[in-house]
């Protein structure tokens, strides 16, 4: 099975899971209710106790998280997806646009560097057998000759050896890539069961007076995860960007009659090391996207400072006025 499907896997996965939320609406009603009573009963004995007038609106934010809780699968997850679901399909077709050009210009540079490879008479024989064919014929059967026989099979084993331990590599590389992929694709599906099912649950307890930030903790979360897709697939785009413009480089280099291609694909190898490192940090760059309360920490640290200043001018204030002051009685 191809790891294309096996990501076709995790998403039927999720779709088949989804509608388990609704299974613990039953419990999350419960929770929501008993919540919204003692919610309700506080936010009116306050305003009696302090001979205030009732006001309606914050009383009708539990019934809001009720019908929620009721419709969660539609309501919530339905309307996070569909916001959502346009940023990985976005993001899916640019990775799939870059891989399309990037399989064009590896064939046309395989291409190229088998005809200069030919173009060489000292490495043709080691990409063609017709050439080493042709060159055999060329010899004797004297001692001189046997020994240039000799050596042309050597070299051609070894370097046939050397490209084939080359080539286990790169599909070693391409194989753990790909896995790391797989393995961010399926964690971030393991998140979104986890908190599509018990998400209900989070809606029920930021019911109660005191967890309200348990739904904005839920949604930064749940968006935060969603977006891991779209994440990874703009680093995949990057990485077949780069290895598209490195490719181009050297398909403009092979056009050089003179030119000795180099088939050791280093950067190549570079570039697949630097993707299956740059997989993992997939999670710490989506935090740097979603961040909830950051701009109200601002606010709050903002506020604290300029009161300290203010405190502290203040007291410099009135240490200046009271030296002043001495001053002027002892004069």
């Amino acid at each position: 099975m191809e790891f294309q499907n096996l990501h076709e896997v995790l998403r039927s996965l999720y779709d088949e899971m989804l509608p388990l939320s609704a299974d613990m609406a039953a419990v999350a009603k419960g929770i929501a209710g008993l919540g919204a009573l003692f919610y309700v009963a506080i936010k009116v004995w306050q305003a009696l106790s302090r001979a205030e007038p009732i006001d309606m609106y914050p009383l009708l934010r539990p019934f809001a998280l009720g019908l929620c809780i009721m419709f969660f699968p539609t309501i919530v997850l339905g309307t996070i997806n569909a916001v959502l679901s346009p940023v990985v399909q976005g993001t899916h077709t640019i990775l799939e646009n870059q891989v399309l050009d990037l399989n064009n210009l590896q064939a046309k540079k395989d291409l190229l560097e088998r005809e200069a490879m030919l173009r060489n008479p000292e490495t043709a024989y080691l990409v063609s057998n017709e050439e080493f064919d042709k060159k055999l014929e060329e010899l004797g059967w004297s001692p001189g000759d046997l020994i240039t026989m000799s050596g042309m099979y050597m070299d051609r084993f070894a370097y046939q050896t050397e490209q084939a331990i080359k080539n286990w590599f790169r599909n070693l590389l391409e194989v753990l890539f790909q896995a790391a992929a797989l393995v961010i694709d399926t964690i971030r599906t393991f998140f979104l069961i986890v908190l599509s099912i018990l998400g209900p649950i989070a809606f029920a307890i930021s019911v109660w007076d005191g967890f309200q930030s348990t739904l904005t903790q839920w949604l930064t979360r749940y968006v935060s995860v969603y977006l891991w897709l779209p994440v990874a697939d703009l680093f995949s785009s990057m990485l077949a960007k780069i290895q598209s413009l490195i490719i181009e480089k050297d398909i403009a280099m092979l056009a050089d009659p003179t030119y000795i291609p180099d088939t050791s694909n280093t950067v190549y190898i570079i570039f697949m090391i630097i993707g299956i490192i740059g997989y993992f940090t997939i999670p710490t760059v989506t935090g740097w996207v979603i961040q909830a309360g950051g701009a109200g920490n601002f606010t709050r640290n903002v506020n604290s400072t300029a009161m300290k200043a203010g405190n502290i001018a203040g007291a410099g204030a009135g240490s200046t006025v009271g030296n002043i002051g001495g001053k002027l009685m002892n004069k």
